[in-house]
């Protein structure tokens, strides 16, 4: 289904109003675009050298002992000439049992030289191009996939819509207590061996339904690390206290954070579209959703969290909601699903409405704490107008993307540049580096991902490949 129809600038603002999307506005003057965009952004003690940041794209394409491999050295490359100055590393398991796929980077003796190196060319390809990389922000992303690990699930808890979802028996063990205390520490060596590899800043990840993010769901888990608030975020608060008291303030401490966790959603085979699970009222799972009416987001509880984060020595929050696996339009509006999804059940306006109302909500709510924002890949060549707005009036302190960067790297320097990023190079949100992901049939258990439409060279071979093999 086609909603991306909009050649003028004029044309969307129209479809903003008509949809309702009131939380979608835009700067129209490229001056004024660049000036928001270079504008530096003081994370703690750290300056970001302006208000531009690439989201944590995993390209699912290591090597099977979790050290990049020849891909993701061009990618980091990529983005190092690029022109963001907060380029966040991909998902980084701290444990091999906790990886999504066979292929996702995992840190630990054996991958820490190669993890390092990766850090250092990406920071080299930016030193040739801007002279300097010291205001160059590179957070290392630290997981556990937890449900989505392989080759076994780990569920914090049993959420009866999920579980029906995934087919997960109700009778699955979960993740104990003392099994999760053992874990805080696998995060702290992990914390510890990004120091050694010369990361500057490590990200908690939180978001999309791995192991840290479903515990802060996990209301109706009994024991030490379910049930209130307060045992929700314990893990998160052991995590980041052990690492303060084994490493002072050596790391800047980032935070992913999923603040909407929303229902599973399903397709309808009459009409394609996106269905929610059948769900019992009150909801009494998930995070940021109100167990009244899941459907929507209530953002008491992770405000509190947020709080208490802050307080622990969270300094950069990059707000994130949905859970890809089972409603990717909520947190990736988009303009065609990957291959037998559900097609879109809202106006992806709608869902960058969403992103940009709750991110504004929480960035005005905690001004101290700043915050990068996510949902602009669909608006395409009008995503550094809203993001521009946005950050001028204070919604949101970094603007970043996720898809676009994978097909055009270089679109915060168009941006800097020239005031506008060039349509023939930007992501039309068609979903074929979803796709990739979600092939498993390579003799390594992974495709790589990466975008075809404008990467042919490479990706254009990779996922004809996929598809033959496929069939």
């Amino acid at each position: 289904m086609r909603h991306f129809n909009y050649r003028e600038l004029s044309e969307l603002q129209q479809a903003t109003e008509t949809l309702g999307a009131s939380h979608v506005r835009f700067e129209s003057d490229p001056k004024k675009i660049q000036a928001a965009l270079a504008k530096p952004v003081q994370v703690g003690r750290f300056r970001i050298g302006n208000s531009i940041g690439i989201h944590p794209m995993e390209g699912c394409d290591g090597k099977l002992n979790g050290e990049p491999d020849e891909l993701t050295f061009r990618r980091y490359e990529r983005f190092g000439r690029g022109g963001a100055k907060l380029i966040w590393f991909e998902a980084t398991a701290v444990r091999e049992d906790g990886r999504a796929n066979t292929r996702q980077l995992w840190i630990h003796e054996g991958s820490l030289a190669e993890l390092a190196r990766l850090r250092e060319v990406c920071e080299k390809s930016h030193r040739e191009v801007y002279g300097t990389a010291d205001d160059l922000l590179l957070p290392l992303q630290l997981t556990h996939s937890g449900r989505y690990a392989v080759p076994k699930r780990v569920l914090a808890y049993h959420n009866p819509t999920v579980d029906a979802k995934f087919q997960v028996p109700a009778d699955y063990p979960v993740i104990s207590d003392d099994e999760l205390e053992r874990l805080e520490d696998d995060y702290v060596a992990a914390a510890k061996l990004a120091l050694r590899a010369g990361y500057r800043a490590i990200d908690i990840k939180a978001t999309h339904g791995y192991l840290l993010s479903e515990l802060l769901g996990a209301k109706q888990r009994a024991g030490r690390y379910g049930g209130s608030l307060e045992n929700r975020t314990r893990f998160i608060r052991n995590v980041l206290g052990k690492i303060k008291a084994a490493l002072g303030n050596q790391l800047i401490l980032c935070m992913r954070l999923g603040v909407y966790e929303g229902v599973p959603y399903i397709r309808d085979l009459t009409t394609g579209l996106g269905v929610p699970i059948p769900y019992p009222l009150p909801y009494p799972h998930g995070f940021g959703v109100d167990e009244n009416n899941p459907l929507e987001p209530d953002l008491t509880e992770v405000k509190q969290a947020i709080a208490w984060f802050q307080e622990w020595g969270i300094e950069l929050l990059n707000v994130s909601m949905g859970v890809p696996y089972f409603n990717p339009h909520i947190g990736r509006p988009f303009e065609k699903p990957d291959d037998g999804n559900y097609e879109s059940p809202e106006h992806p306006l709608l869902g960058v409405d969403r992103h940009f109302r709750i991110a504004s909500e929480l960035q005005r709510s905690f001004p101290q704490l700043p915050m990068v924002g996510t949902g602009y890949s669909w608006l395409q060549v009008f995503a550094i107008h809203a993001a521009a707005r946005n950050l001028t009036e204070g919604n949101i302190s970094v603007f970043a993307m996720g898809r676009n960067a994978l097909a055009y790297p270089h679109f915060a320097k168009d941006a800097l540049e020239k005031g506008e990023l060039d349509g023939r190079q930007v992501c039309r949100t068609v979903t074929f580096c979803t796709y990739l992901m979600r092939q498993k049939h390579h003799p390594l258990g992974q495709f790589p991902a990466g975008c075809p439409p404008y990467d042919k060279e490479v990706y254009g071979p990779i996922i004809k490949e996929a598809r033959a093999t496929k069939r």
